[in-house]
């Protein structure tokens, strides 16, 4: 689906869906069909609360907080600003219960793999934090059912392989597919493909993927 640029930071994608870019990273903004409340997918990178707090702030009003955060993964280009932005707006943040480990200080991810890829982004991954972030008040695990909370008319898919827990988001109606990091459109590897936004359907980044066999099965999923 083509996306539509607006004069703002942010894009729509679909009707009562948007998006924002920070550097390499998207966050998405999901609006309830129902009473029009609203949640956010993902918290990108630290640079981006305030990018994404005025962007809610344009498309929902200033007082109009989400109901809830709902992570796709816990890499740190998702949780950058998971904290600072859960703190401010005082909502609980929900994820696969396999990431949990991530999200509450026990465990963490398998280091980078700067040997994949053949890019800068691949050169320089061993530079990337994997340890785990801490949010034991805050996170909660996802129903076993696959709804979303917040969202009725979405569920959510466990597209595991790029990282234990993680998830994609299936809106049937529209045939809305919000896939995280299960597989990208530009070359994540590559620096200038990233600059550039070069569009070209791709993996998942190599060098964050712990499971090939998992990511394989995970992408056909979503395709069929």
């Amino acid at each position: 689906m083509k996306e539509k640029e607006t004069e703002n930071d942010y894009f729509e994608v679909a009707p009562g869906v948007w998006g924002l870019k920070d550097l390499f990273v998207n966050v998405y903004m999901v609006q309830n069909e129902e009473d029009y409340s609203w949640v956010l997918i993902d918290a990108g990178l630290k640079t981006s609360y305030s990018k994404i707090k005025k962007a809610a702030e344009k498309i929902f009003g200033e007082q109009n907080y989400p109901v809830a955060i709902i992570l796709t993964h816990g890499h740190f280009d998702h949780v950058g600003s998971l904290v600072k932005l859960a703190d401010w707006w005082q909502v609980p943040v929900y994820a696969h219960y396999l990431e949990m480990p991530y999200l509450t200080g026990k465990s963490s991810y398998p280091p980078a793999d700067s040997s994949v890829g053949g890019g800068l982004f691949a050169y320089i991954a061993d530079l990337y934090p994997n340890e785990p972030i801490d949010i034991r008040g805050r996170v909660k695990a996802l129903p076993r059912n696959s709804s979303v909370p917040g969202l009725p008319e979405w569920r959510y898919i466990h597209t595991p392989g790029h990282a234990p827990g993680h998830i994609s988001f299936w809106h049937e109606k529209d045939k809305i597919l919000i896939a995280g990091d299960a597989f990208v459109t530009t070359q994540q590897e590559s620096a200038i493909a990233v600059i550039l936004q070069s569009e070209i359907i791709s993996g998942p980044p190599k060098y964050f993927t712990y499971d090939w066999t998992k990511a394989e099965k995970s992408v056909k999923e979503l395709a069929d």
